[in-house]
């Protein structure tokens, strides 16, 4: 219960304020976060290391991760007030909307591929309100109240939300409706994932989205949600990655991999134009 009380007092703290001022704290809090929490500093300098493909990171790199990080949970924190449409008209350019659009005319669905980038978490919500049936696998937290603090803040704009543990004919099943499910690609959460070249390392994959997309046949559109300098955000569509035309779906091996790969080099293209709002704290790299 102590990790939901955090989260309640962040949230109280989040929206008590205005934005401008939820953003100083964020980033205030970040900075003792940065300061205290070695292994995460030290994860955080690796990955910069293979991204940007240098031996000495900045350290204003390094802190500028942690800070993207906490202002990321604090518009998730407040994304039930905060995301109004007036905010997304203002504040959000989208970018290549067609891309779902043409995913769709193929009746079969679409798979929304994303990562951990940027605030995936908005992403999503800001498609739903666009008005496409949108449905999210998301991890399950271990602490229930945490877990329906988390679906509400997703749930309150439309998104439906899968427990990733019990997903698999559920998604199938809104695919097969002709609905959007999203899946993150960027990092491996169990023990079913591919070994892959990703961010010039090695890396557990999550081999999902490409299984969903050769069982039913739905393309894989590539998302991401990107904070601009000026505080406002960019969503991103890249143009539907469509499975091998067969006359009965199959999920071999060397399919599975050809798609992995195609989705990989569309997460490295974000990752490497926006590294310091990749927020993982953990090393990818397996040696």
């Amino acid at each position: 219960m102590f990790k939901y009380y955090i989260y309640k007092f962040g949230q109280f703290l989040a929206s008590r304020f205005p934005l401008n001022v939820s953003y100083r704290i964020a980033i205030f809090l970040s900075d003792f976060q940065y300061i205290f929490s070695f292994r995460d500093r030290r994860s955080v300098t690796q990955n910069l290391r293979l991204i940007l493909k240098k031996d000495k990171i900045l350290k204003q790199d390094i802190k500028e991760v942690f800070r993207n990080f906490g202002i990321y949970l604090m518009e998730f924190l407040r994304m039930d007030k905060m995301l109004t449409p007036d905010f997304i008209e203002k504040n959000v350019k989208i970018e290549n909307l067609g891309a779902v659009k043409k995913a769709l005319e193929g009746g079969k669905g679409g798979i929304i591929l994303s990562a951990h980038i940027g605030n995936w978490e908005m992403g999503g919500t800001v498609i739903a309100r666009l008005g496409f049936p949108f449905t999210a696998v998301a991890l399950p937290h271990k602490e229930r109240p945490v877990n329906q603090l988390f679906n509400h803040q997703r749930e309150v704009h439309g998104v439906t939300v899968i427990p990733s543990n019990i997903g698999v004919r559920k998604c199938v099943e809104y695919l097969k409706d002709n609905k959007l499910v999203a899946l993150v690609g960027d990092r491996d959460f169990g023990n079913h994932g591919e070994i892959m070249d990703f961010l010039g390392g090695r890396s557990s994959i999550p081999k999902g989205p490409a299984i969903f997309s050769l069982k039913t046949g739905a393309p894989i559109i590539p998302s991401f949600f990107i904070r601009n300098e000026d505080k406002t955000f960019t969503l991103y569509f890249s143009d539907p990655i469509y499975p091998p035309t067969q006359e009965k779906y199959q999920t071999g091996h060397e399919d599975v991999i050809r798609l992995m790969q195609a989705y990989i080099q569309e997460i490295e293209k974000k990752v490497r134009q926006f590294p310091t709002q990749w927020l993982v704290f953990r090393e990818f790299n397996i040696q």
